[in-house]
Protein backbone atom coordinates (compact mmCIF):
# COMPACT_ATOMS: atom_id res chain seq x y z
CA UNK A 1 0.00 0.00 0.00
CA UNK A 2 1.54 3.60 -0.92
CA UNK A 3 1.49 6.15 1.02
CA UNK A 4 -0.93 8.45 -0.71
CA UNK A 5 -3.19 5.27 -0.61
CA UNK A 6 -2.78 5.29 3.01
CA UNK A 7 -2.78 8.80 3.62
CA UNK A 8 -6.54 8.94 1.67
CA UNK A 9 -7.46 5.77 4.23
CA UNK A 10 -6.89 7.97 6.97
CA UNK A 11 -8.21 11.12 6.12
CA UNK A 12 -11.49 9.20 5.41
CA UNK A 13 -11.51 7.57 8.72
CA UNK A 14 -11.14 11.07 10.65
CA UNK A 15 -14.70 12.10 8.56
CA UNK A 16 -16.20 9.08 9.88
CA UNK A 17 -15.10 9.31 13.25
CA UNK A 18 -14.88 13.08 13.68
CA UNK A 19 -17.41 14.32 10.99
CA UNK A 20 -16.45 16.55 8.12
CA UNK A 21 -16.81 19.80 9.80
CA UNK A 22 -13.78 18.89 12.12
CA UNK A 23 -11.21 18.66 9.55
CA UNK A 24 -8.77 21.70 9.28
CA UNK A 25 -5.66 22.05 8.06
CA UNK A 26 -4.12 21.03 10.97
CA UNK A 27 -5.19 17.73 10.02
CA UNK A 28 -3.98 18.10 7.19
CA UNK A 29 -0.53 18.68 7.61
CA UNK A 30 -0.32 16.25 10.37
CA UNK A 31 -1.44 13.55 8.08
CA UNK A 32 1.36 14.20 5.67
CA UNK A 33 4.04 14.74 8.51
CA UNK A 34 3.24 11.76 10.40
CA UNK A 35 0.28 9.36 9.43
CA UNK A 36 1.10 7.14 12.75
CA UNK A 37 0.48 10.33 15.03
CA UNK A 38 -2.68 11.19 12.86
CA UNK A 39 -4.34 7.94 13.22
CA UNK A 40 -3.50 7.71 17.08
CA UNK A 41 -4.73 11.51 17.67
CA UNK A 42 -7.77 10.72 15.49
CA UNK A 43 -8.56 7.54 17.26
CA UNK A 44 -7.99 9.19 20.51
CA UNK A 45 -10.71 12.23 19.29
CA UNK A 46 -13.20 9.71 18.41
CA UNK A 47 -13.34 8.22 22.22
CA UNK A 48 -15.61 10.92 23.58
CA UNK A 49 -17.88 11.09 20.24
CA UNK A 50 -18.25 8.09 19.94
CA UNK A 51 -19.52 7.06 23.44
CA UNK A 52 -21.19 10.26 23.58
CA UNK A 53 -22.31 9.91 27.84
CA UNK A 54 -22.64 13.85 27.35
CA UNK A 55 -24.63 15.25 24.05
CA UNK A 56 -22.45 16.44 21.52
CA UNK A 57 -23.31 20.01 22.07
CA UNK A 58 -22.34 19.99 25.68
CA UNK A 59 -19.23 17.92 24.57
CA UNK A 60 -18.57 20.91 22.04
CA UNK A 61 -19.06 23.26 25.10
CA UNK A 62 -16.63 22.05 26.95
CA UNK A 63 -14.07 22.19 24.59
CA UNK A 64 -15.21 25.90 23.90
CA UNK A 65 -14.39 25.90 27.69
CA UNK A 66 -10.90 24.48 27.92
CA UNK A 67 -9.75 26.56 24.36
CA UNK A 68 -11.21 30.03 25.56
CA UNK A 69 -9.69 29.75 29.31
CA UNK A 70 -7.12 32.65 29.57
CA UNK A 71 -4.43 30.01 29.93
CA UNK A 72 -4.89 28.46 26.41
CA UNK A 73 -6.56 30.88 24.22
CA UNK A 74 -6.80 28.46 21.42
CA UNK A 75 -8.42 30.78 19.17
CA UNK A 76 -8.59 27.94 16.16
CA UNK A 77 -10.37 25.78 18.57
CA UNK A 78 -12.91 28.22 20.40
CA UNK A 79 -14.60 29.16 16.55
CA UNK A 80 -14.80 25.94 15.80
CA UNK A 81 -16.24 24.46 18.71
CA UNK A 82 -18.60 27.48 18.42
CA UNK A 83 -20.02 26.67 15.04
CA UNK A 84 -20.15 23.37 16.11
CA UNK A 85 -21.86 23.72 19.53
CA UNK A 86 -24.38 26.06 17.24
CA UNK A 87 -24.64 23.59 14.82
CA UNK A 88 -25.67 20.98 17.41
CA UNK A 89 -28.69 22.89 19.11
CA UNK A 90 -26.74 25.06 21.49
CA UNK A 91 -28.12 28.92 21.31
CA UNK A 92 -26.11 31.91 21.42
CA UNK A 93 -26.74 32.89 24.83
CA UNK A 94 -25.87 28.89 25.88
CA UNK A 95 -22.22 29.58 24.20
CA UNK A 96 -22.28 32.88 25.93
CA UNK A 97 -22.75 31.27 29.50
CA UNK A 98 -19.91 29.21 28.82
CA UNK A 99 -17.52 31.86 27.96
CA UNK A 100 -19.10 33.84 31.16
CA UNK A 101 -18.59 30.20 33.44
CA UNK A 102 -15.30 30.45 31.96
CA UNK A 103 -13.96 33.85 32.40
CA UNK A 104 -13.95 33.38 36.12
CA UNK A 105 -10.57 31.38 36.09
CA UNK A 106 -8.51 34.37 37.02
CA UNK A 107 -9.92 34.15 40.57
CA UNK A 108 -7.48 30.90 41.02
CA UNK A 109 -4.69 33.58 41.79
CA UNK A 110 -6.56 34.50 45.02
CA UNK A 111 -7.53 30.95 45.45
CA UNK A 112 -4.15 30.58 45.78
CA UNK A 113 -2.64 33.25 46.61
CA UNK A 114 -4.60 34.22 49.79
CA UNK A 115 -3.91 30.88 51.61
CA UNK A 116 0.12 31.72 50.79
CA UNK A 117 -0.67 34.62 52.22
CA UNK A 118 -2.30 34.36 55.56
CA UNK A 119 0.61 31.03 56.00
CA UNK A 120 3.35 34.04 54.98
CA UNK A 121 1.86 36.34 57.78
CA UNK A 122 1.45 33.80 60.60
CA UNK A 123 4.62 32.99 59.81
CA UNK A 124 5.56 36.65 60.52
CA UNK A 125 3.51 36.47 63.45
CA UNK A 126 1.23 39.62 62.26
CA UNK A 127 -1.57 37.38 61.48
CA UNK A 128 -3.06 37.79 64.64
CA UNK A 129 -2.66 41.64 64.82
CA UNK A 130 -4.76 41.79 61.64
CA UNK A 131 -7.37 38.81 62.28
CA UNK A 132 -7.76 37.39 65.56
CA UNK A 133 -8.49 33.90 65.62
CA UNK A 134 -11.79 33.39 66.41
CA UNK A 135 -13.35 36.39 65.43
CA UNK A 136 -16.50 36.70 64.06
CA UNK A 137 -17.51 37.85 60.05
CA UNK A 138 -19.28 41.33 60.74
CA UNK A 139 -22.46 42.24 59.16
CA UNK A 140 -20.85 43.09 55.75
CA UNK A 141 -18.80 39.72 55.07
CA UNK A 142 -22.12 37.79 56.70
CA UNK A 143 -24.07 39.15 54.05
CA UNK A 144 -21.80 38.57 51.24
CA UNK A 145 -21.14 35.06 52.57
CA UNK A 146 -24.61 34.48 52.61
CA UNK A 147 -25.19 36.50 48.97
CA UNK A 148 -22.41 33.88 47.73
CA UNK A 149 -24.00 30.40 48.96
CA UNK A 150 -27.49 31.38 47.43
CA UNK A 151 -26.03 32.62 43.89
CA UNK A 152 -23.36 30.28 43.62
CA UNK A 153 -25.47 26.95 45.74
CA UNK A 154 -22.17 26.52 47.83
CA UNK A 155 -19.67 27.74 49.76
CA UNK A 156 -16.10 26.16 50.49
CA UNK A 157 -13.32 27.16 53.43
CA UNK A 158 -11.07 28.55 51.00
CA UNK A 159 -13.16 31.82 50.36
CA UNK A 160 -12.71 32.49 54.33
CA UNK A 161 -9.61 33.95 54.29
CA UNK A 162 -10.42 35.92 51.09
CA UNK A 163 -13.52 37.27 52.75
CA UNK A 164 -11.91 38.41 55.64
CA UNK A 165 -8.77 40.10 54.02
CA UNK A 166 -10.82 41.96 51.01
CA UNK A 167 -14.63 42.09 51.31
CA UNK A 168 -14.91 44.51 48.75
CA UNK A 169 -12.66 42.75 45.86
CA UNK A 170 -14.97 39.61 47.19
CA UNK A 171 -18.23 41.34 46.46
CA UNK A 172 -17.18 42.36 42.89
CA UNK A 173 -15.78 39.02 42.35
CA UNK A 174 -19.05 37.47 43.67
CA UNK A 175 -21.37 39.81 40.89
CA UNK A 176 -19.01 39.09 38.20
CA UNK A 177 -18.74 34.84 38.79
CA UNK A 178 -22.84 34.90 39.37
CA UNK A 179 -23.82 36.16 36.13
CA UNK A 180 -24.57 32.77 34.31
CA UNK A 181 -26.05 31.88 37.95
CA UNK A 182 -29.07 34.63 38.38
CA UNK A 183 -29.30 36.06 35.09
CA UNK A 184 -33.21 35.36 33.56
CA UNK A 185 -31.26 34.21 30.06
CA UNK A 186 -34.79 32.05 29.37
CA UNK A 187 -36.74 35.32 29.62
CA UNK A 188 -39.13 33.33 31.69
CA UNK A 189 -38.85 34.93 34.94
CA UNK A 190 -36.54 32.21 36.29
CA UNK A 191 -33.22 34.04 36.96
CA UNK A 192 -30.77 31.07 37.07
CA UNK A 193 -29.04 31.37 33.68
CA UNK A 194 -29.48 29.14 30.46
CA UNK A 195 -27.90 26.37 31.08
CA UNK A 196 -28.62 23.79 33.83
CA UNK A 197 -26.37 23.40 37.23
CA UNK A 198 -24.82 20.20 36.20
CA UNK A 199 -23.37 21.58 33.19
CA UNK A 200 -22.39 25.04 34.69
CA UNK A 201 -19.99 22.34 36.91
CA UNK A 202 -19.25 20.57 34.20
CA UNK A 203 -17.98 23.62 32.34
CA UNK A 204 -15.55 24.51 35.92
CA UNK A 205 -14.54 20.90 35.70
CA UNK A 206 -13.46 21.27 32.32
CA UNK A 207 -10.93 24.09 32.46
CA UNK A 208 -9.62 22.95 35.59
CA UNK A 209 -8.66 20.11 34.52
CA UNK A 210 -6.98 21.06 31.17
CA UNK A 211 -3.30 20.84 31.35
CA UNK A 212 -2.99 24.68 30.85
CA UNK A 213 -4.30 25.00 34.90
CA UNK A 214 -4.52 21.97 36.58
CA UNK A 215 -5.94 23.53 39.37
CA UNK A 216 -6.62 20.49 41.67
CA UNK A 217 -8.83 22.16 44.58
CA UNK A 218 -11.22 23.94 42.24
CA UNK A 219 -11.48 20.60 40.43
CA UNK A 220 -12.45 18.38 43.01
CA UNK A 221 -15.06 20.89 44.15
CA UNK A 222 -16.65 21.63 41.39
CA UNK A 223 -16.77 17.33 40.68
CA UNK A 224 -18.43 17.10 43.67
CA UNK A 225 -20.85 19.84 42.76
CA UNK A 226 -21.73 17.85 39.23
CA UNK A 227 -22.21 14.76 41.17
CA UNK A 228 -24.68 16.47 44.11
CA UNK A 229 -25.88 18.23 40.93
CA UNK A 230 -26.76 14.66 39.23
CA UNK A 231 -24.08 14.38 37.06
CA UNK A 232 -22.39 10.46 36.47
CA UNK A 233 -18.84 9.30 36.79
CA UNK A 234 -18.94 8.84 33.51
CA UNK A 235 -19.90 12.21 31.98
CA UNK A 236 -17.35 13.81 34.41
CA UNK A 237 -14.35 11.25 33.01
CA UNK A 238 -15.66 12.45 29.52
CA UNK A 239 -15.12 16.12 30.14
CA UNK A 240 -11.40 14.87 31.33
CA UNK A 241 -11.29 13.00 28.02
CA UNK A 242 -12.14 16.26 26.22
CA UNK A 243 -9.76 18.23 27.74
CA UNK A 244 -7.20 15.86 27.35
CA UNK A 245 -7.54 16.79 23.41
CA UNK A 246 -5.87 19.90 24.16
CA UNK A 247 -2.59 17.54 23.64
CA UNK A 248 -3.54 17.51 19.78
CA UNK A 249 -3.05 21.15 19.29
CA UNK A 250 0.65 20.58 19.73
CA UNK A 251 0.27 19.02 16.31
CA UNK A 252 -2.38 21.03 15.47
CA UNK A 253 0.16 24.57 15.51
CA UNK A 254 3.20 22.93 14.64
CA UNK A 255 2.96 20.72 11.81
CA UNK A 256 1.83 23.74 9.46
CA UNK A 257 4.44 25.37 10.15
CA UNK A 258 7.02 23.13 9.69
CA UNK A 259 5.68 21.84 6.52
CA UNK A 260 5.48 25.73 5.40
CA UNK A 261 9.13 25.75 6.37
CA UNK A 262 10.26 22.58 3.91
CA UNK A 263 8.57 24.39 0.62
Amino acid sequence: MSLTQRQSELKQECLNELGEDAWHDGWQSLLGLSPDLFQAGVKLAAVPRRKQYLHPKVQHLVSVAVDSASTHLYMPGIQRHIKAALKEGATPTEVMEVIELTSTLGIHACNIGVPTLVEAMKEEGIYEKHYPTGAPFDERRLRLKEDFTKKRGYWHEFWEDFLLLDPEFFGAYLDFSSVPWVKDAKGDGTANGSLEPKIKELIYCAFDAAATHLYQPGLKLHMRNALRYGASPEEITEVLEIATLLSLHTAHVATPILAQCMT
